[in-house]
């Protein structure tokens, strides 16, 4: 019995964060290019905390410090100069004041020094890599324009429940059973082919895309959101944590709910910028 409330309350907490997480993006998102910012500065920066804690927890000092600055740092600067804020020549500083987490690590008198500074940089790319190309998404056209970044949302989230629902019902062949054991091709045919559907839809009323866009997105997020996730399950057995982080009851982590969409910016937005 107690385990049955236990389960009901466990769902009970996912739908509650789902449908109130749901209803914050789709806010900030839509609202204005400044709460856009604000909604994925917040995600870069506790997705960046949430990867140090779990690294620190296998006794690796990653710079946190110095991994937030740096992280934060390019994620705004991304949307300044996609907002023609500041001149994209700036963005060249990165480079230079990469190697300062390199240098830092002398004074610091850790053991292990390369790990850390290895770790420390693999934060940043990460989180604050994929994040920061999401302004070029944001920015498409050369203003702040809602569409592909809710899309994009909603296609990762059809892949997710198209899976789920395909998974469940008809899973029975291991995707990689390695790494994360329910998985299966089932559900991963189930998520791309709902995906796909939902991209279509999406053609008619976000027009920012055409039709053959919407469809190449959708595709991108079924093959490499899949691999992202993957991806972050093996960063976690690699780690010995269940989870990424405790921040959503019932889902676990940030990375644990982004781990698709990470994955899957920089190829979209290669796919977009190309065709």
């Amino acid at each position: 019995m107690r385990k049955k409330v236990s389960t009901l309350s466990n769902l009970s907490q996912r739908i509650i964060v789902g449908v109130l997480g749901a209803a914050v993006f789709i806010g900030s998102i839509c609202f204005s290019e400044w709460t856009y910012f604000l909604l994925f500065l917040g995600l870069t920066l506790l997705g960046i905390a949430e990867f140090y804690r779990m690294v620190h927890e296998q006794g690796i000092h990653a710079n946190r410090g110095v991994g937030f600055l740096l992280g934060g740092l390019f994620f705004v600067s991304m949307f300044l100069v996609q907002a023609e804020v500041m001149p994209g020549e700036l963005l060249y500083l990165s480079l230079p004041v990469l190697f300062f987490i390199f240098i830092n690590e002398l004074y610091r008198k850790r053991p292990q020094p390369f790990t850390n500074i290895a770790f420390t940089i693999l934060g940043m790319v990460y989180v604050a890599g994929p994040f920061g190309l999401l302004h070029l998404l944001a920015y498409l056209e050369g203003v702040y324009t809602w569409q592909p970044i809710l899309g994009l949302m909603l296609l990762i989230w059809a892949a997710d429940t198209g899976a789920y629902i395909a998974g469940k019902n008809f899973g029975k062949h291991k995707l990689f059973e390695r790494i994360s054991p329910g998985k299966t091709w089932e559900g991963w045919l189930g998520g791309t082919l709902f995906s796909i559907a939902v991209g279509y839809v999406l053609s008619f009323f976000l027009l920012d895309l055409q039709v053959y866009q919407w469809v190449g997105v959708a595709t991108i997020v079924s093959v490499f959101g899949v691999l992202g996730d993957l991806t972050e399950s093996m960063l976690k057995r690699s780690l010995g944590v269940k989870d990424s982080g405790t921040l959503l009851p019932g889902h676990g982590g940030l990375l644990d709910r982004f781990d698709s969409l990470l994955m899957a910016i920089p190829f979209i937005v290669v796919f977009l910028k190309v065709f």
